[in-house]
């Protein structure tokens, strides 16, 4: 039995919930501070992409002993719904049978991991704002604003779980030799909503994930339980076609009727939600240290923010906290040697999936709509099921594994040359189910 600690989370997000979670379950007393108003009794702000659960999420959700309460609140999607101009539509299946990616609203997850992180009994303090952090002895300075009096908490531990701009992380920065480097892209994105029908059925396939591949922007659509889709609208922030551009009613009418008629119906919608719903940003953060001593550490997007189009921001948290867990059950009560074990294993691995995240916007927008690179990826379908000991395909080694990110990242690389010279064979249009081809592949392998 570990000695007893004293902890505070700053944010009760999803990370900082099942942490809380996690440090309960070994027994320790558990305070979440979040300076926003507490998310089971407001409405979410129309800023939401819905969540993409797979391998790593759920390993970490079955360790803390709740992964059946949120099976109970996910919808798998076995494939890509591929809705390309002047095409119908296709489908791509992600895997295996029976592999699939779990979607979830952020709103109904986060109150449900409030919920059994307050069961287990930690405590949360909504509506108070972190203004200051002793890091050397662990204490929080709280307040209505940063020159108002303020509340002096005393902690054993902090884990700083609040956010691409953390409170926690910017005290850390102040600490000379500390790394840090934040990189906002150009594309922003908003949410918008395709309604359930009438009988609450869904208007669109409800196992696939639905992307609207339009090269400089795209479109997206994952269900939720009650039938309706949560979209999300990826566009550059200025430009030709931006969000910049859309100001008036008809300019929003006519950009939906042109680029997405398949789903002209639900315009109507979709225009109400573009003007309510704010366009919000996408930045990737590093830094290092994440810990300071036996006292602070970072954990999820504090650490290691990064843009959403692996759908790993919530898996990679999520794993983490796993990481984190599985060094207390390591080193006991040496709070110094977890930390630094934690921060030295998990950065190669946020690093990692930064990278791949960022050139998985390039893929889904553009690419998908192009017959090589489609064919490309059917190639490499047919191989990796011919051959599943030579080749598993990047995707899955992210999605449905729970190897090392860095590692993933590693042997994509090295696939995608061999995919390269592949893709150089002559009229490989008609002969990429032959067998001379499959036997190009192998001798790339083995040289």
């Amino acid at each position: 039995m570990h000695k007893e600690k004293d902890v505070a989370i700053v944010g009760s997000g999803l990370v900082g919930s099942l942490l809380a979670i996690f440090l309960r379950n070994q027994g320790h007393k558990v305070t979440v501070f979040d300076r926003r108003p507490d998310v089971r009794k407001v409405q979410f702000s129309g800023r939401s992409i819905n969540l993409a659960m797979s391998n790593r999420g759920w390993k970490a959700l079955r360790e803390a002993g709740v992964e059946d309460e949120i099976r109970d609140l996910a919808l798998p999607l076995d494939k890509r719904a591929m809705h390309v101009e002047g095409q119908p539509v296709y489908f791509q299946k992600y895997g295996e049978e029976g592999e699939a990616i779990y979607s979830i609203s952020r709103g109904v997850l986060n109150r449900k991991m409030i919920d059994l992180a307050e069961a287990a009994g930690a405590e949360f303090r909504f509506e108070e704002k972190i203004w200051d952090v002793d890091m050397k002895e662990a204490r929080l300075y709280t307040g209505e604003s940063e020159k108002s009096v303020w509340k002096e908490y005393k902690f054993d531990l902090i884990f700083g779980a609040d956010g691409a701009f953390s409170r926690v992380r910017h005290k850390m920065q102040r600490q000379s030799r500390f790394n840090y480097s934040q990189h906002f892209i150009d594309v922003g994105y908003k949410e918008l909503t395709i309604l359930a029908n009438e009988d609450g059925s869904h208007k669109l396939d409800n196992s696939s994930f639905h992307i609207w591949p339009r090269g400089n922007f795209m479109l997206i659509a994952m269900p939720n339980l009650d039938g309706t889709f949560t979209c999300t609208l990826f566009m550059p922030f200025e430009g030709d076609i931006s969000f910049e551009s859309l100001k008036t009613e008809q300019q929003a009418d006519a950009f939906f009727e042109t680029y997405f008629p398949d789903i002209k119906d639900e315009i109507s919608n979709l225009k109400k939600d573009f003007f309510k719903n704010p366009t919000s940003a996408m930045v990737t953060i590093k830094c290092f240290p994440w810990s300071y001593f036996d006292k602070i550490t970072l954990v999820g997007d504090s650490a290691h923010a990064i843009v959403p189009f692996y759908g790993q921001g919530m898996n990679a948290g999520f794993e983490d906290i796993s990481v984190l867990n599985e060094k207390i059950d390591k080193y006991g009560d040496d709070w110094e040697q977890i930390f630094e074990e934690y921060q030295t294993e998990r950065k190669p691995n946020a690093d990692a999936i930064a990278e791949l995240s960022y050139r998985n916007f390039i893929e889904m927008s553009s690419k998908t709509a192009n017959p090589l690179f489609l064919l490309r990826k059917k190639i490499e379908k047919k191989f990796a099921q011919n051959h599943p000991d030579l080749w598993i395909p990047l995707y899955s080694r992210v999605t449905f594994s729970d190897k090392a990110y860095s590692e993933a990242l590693k042997i994509g690389d090295y696939q995608r040359e061999i995919m390269d010279e592949v893709m150089k064979i002559p009229h490989i249009e008609e002969t990429w189910e032959s067998k001379e081809v499959e036997q190009k592949i192998i001798d790339l392998i083995n040289n």
